[in-house]
């Protein structure tokens, strides 16, 4: 049997008396007194210091600090983790973390637990571990105890035994009786482990809160990353690629005034190597967060991409403006999903359909290839599909041996309050007008960001 086993589940299993589950019970209640013992000697203190106002924090800082020693102890006889109820305070310093255990309720549940196990749990703990193990234990030992006096032994402290047959007849009891007893104790264990769980661990509406925190901090990291990403683009856009243009510009205009010999090769070279390296710098600019999408939003950026894809892909998006991350989410699972596409499926062609309705962003790419696609098998969609749990939504994927391929993406979200009208360009749309110089782009809280994002 495992060690790790439950003990209520290892009490129906029928080698229970044979296996380490009894004596784990046994040394989680023995192991109650190691605990025990200081947080009484601590109630004791607190008392006596409770008459110069110390008291009380001294027993709120003991009943944390036992609270977390016996969700330890529990996996001696559970092996699930009692993780802490408590939350982590959102500035440093001892005077925050002390606000806020003082308003947690799991920190005043710890102090009454601490009250009750230094007065009540551990002694009961102990007399079970006696009456169980140390009883039976006692009455197996008359053979030696005989041996040692020689003439009469009392089997625990009651029973006269003057000769060997009493003697091993009284262990012999003794052994019964702790085969009987022992399934008992660890039911006790088991209810006390219990008692100590339900006490300790995080309530349902605890565990509710953390689970709120995770995924807003999730969120949080995404957009962190995003805004990182759109910083370097925009560096790169604004600082990289224009010095390469006026770089390249300058060799045009020296190749076009030098004279004809092996500098004007050498320099028409150099203006074929810097414009090839503009147009990979471009290209680079894409993969990082395209500026259409920034500009325009998702339905330009899908056709954009599309246009780029080696496999004639038909689109269909007429989508208003959404959250940033929704829909940098939805592009990149679509340029994978394209990716993949030109590189595995044998396509001969493709559609791209996206359209939001009732509050969710719904996007699929569909393909005619050989299908037989896997998630796992390296395509980089497990990535994306984190990604977009990260916002509550889900990417599925279609892909029967012979296809068709098709991919899911749905993501809840409402239209960004910024812009609500479709994205498709408008020129009579005041929104998509040249922004005049130092005015920020449409939809996009960063002043100063260049109107001319083309790329």
């Amino acid at each position: 049997m495992p060690p790790a086993e439950p003990l209520f589940r290892a009490l129906t299993r029928r080698d229970y008396l044979v296996s380490r589950s009894p004596w784990r019970a046994a040394a989680y209640l023995a192991s109650s007194a190691l605990t025990g013992v200081p947080a009484l000697v601590l109630l004791c203190v607190a008392g006596v210091l409770s008459f110069v106002l110390v008291g009380l924090p001294l027993l709120v800082l003991g009943g944390l600090g036992l609270a977390a020693v016996e969700r330890r102890r529990i996996r001696i006889v559970d092996p699930a983790v009692a993780v802490t109820p408590h939350r982590t305070p959102d500035e440093p310093g001892i005077g925050a973390w002390l606000r806020v255990r003082l308003t947690e309720q799991a920190t005043w549940r710890e102090l009454a637990y601490g009250l009750l196990h230094a007065l009540v749990l551990w002694p009961l703990d102990l007399l079970a571990v006696l009456v169980a193990v140390g009883l039976p234990v006692a009455a197996m030992a008359a053979p030696l105890q005989l041996a040692a006096d020689g003439h009469e032994a009392r089997v625990v402290k009651t029973v006269l035994v003057t000769g060997y047959p009493q003697a091993f007849a009284a262990a012999a009891a003794g052994l019964v009786l702790l085969a009987v007893l022992l399934c008992p104790l660890g039911a006790f264990a088991g209810g006390r482990a219990a008692l100590t769980r339900a006490v300790l661990a995080p309530r349902a509406g605890e565990l509710a809160s953390r689970l709120l925190e995770v995924t807003r901090s999730r969120a949080r990291l995404v957009d962190a990353f995003e805004a990182e990403r759109r910083r370097i683009e925009r560096d790169v856009h604004d600082g990289a690629q224009q010095r390469l243009v006026a770089l390249t510009m300058t060799l045009g205009l020296a190749r076009m005034d030098a004279p004809p010999g092996p500098l004007a090769d050498r320099l028409a070279c150099a203006h074929d190597e810097a414009g090839q390296v503009l147009t990979e710098l471009r290209e680079l600019i894409r993969g990082i967060h395209p500026p259409v999408l920034t500009d325009y939003g998702l339905g330009p950026a899908l056709a954009d991409a599309a246009d780029r894809s080696a496999v004639p892909v038909d689109t269909h998006a007429e989508l208003p403006r959404l959250d940033r991350s929704v829909e940098t989410a939805a592009y990149f699972a679509v340029c994978e999903a394209l990716a993949n596409i030109d590189k595995h499926s044998g396509a001969r062609s493709a559609r791209v359909t996206a359209e939001h309705a009732r509050g969710r962003l719904t996007v699929e790419v569909r393909d005619d290839g050989r299908g037989g696609a896997r998630p796992a098998g390296g395509s980089g969609l497990t990535g994306l599909a984190d990604r977009i749990a990260v916002l509550d939504g889900t990417l599925t994927i279609t892909s029967p041996p012979g296809g068709p391929t098709l991919l899911r993406v749905e993501i809840p979200c409402d239209p960004s309050p910024c812009d609500p009208s479709p994205c498709d360009p408008n020129p009579g749309d005041p929104s998509l007008r040249e922004p005049t110089p130092g005015e920020p782009l449409p939809c996009d809280p960063s002043p100063g960001e260049p109107a001319d994002r083309s790329g």
